[in-house]
């Protein structure tokens, strides 16, 4: 049985093949009918059949920024180790000897 909001006999259609592919495909029955009902709905709300629609089926694709956002964006993009690290490059250069001699003298005692 379709969901409660479906009245078209095409939609009625499209979820009795989709519960049949799911049988198929070796869910239980229970199963079946949640995901076709599921996908059923997904639909119907796409087309904005429903009553607390998602979205609308027409006017999709990407929008275009306005021009706040253009000027936002401008300045994003890929952080430089500057911007991120706190740490100067004579304390990272420190660190990097210390962890390299101490996997020297580790190597040496075996």
């Amino acid at each position: 049985m379709p969901p409660r909001g479906v009245t078209s006999p095409k939609q009625k259609r499209q979820y009795e093949h989709i519960k049949d592919s799911e049988l198929k495909e070796g869910r239980s029955p229970r199963r079946a009918t949640q995901i076709a009902a599921a996908t059923i709905n997904k639909q119907r709300a796409a087309a904005g059949q429903t009553k607390t629609t998602g979205r609308k089926a027409s006017g999709g694709g990407r929008k275009k920024a306005s021009a706040a956002g253009r000027k936002k964006a401008a300045g994003g993009g890929r952080k430089t180790a500057a911007r991120t690290s706190s740490r100067t490059a004579a304390s990272r250069k420190t660190t990097s000897s210390r962890k390299t001699s101490a996997r020297r003298s580790s190597t040496k005692k075996k």
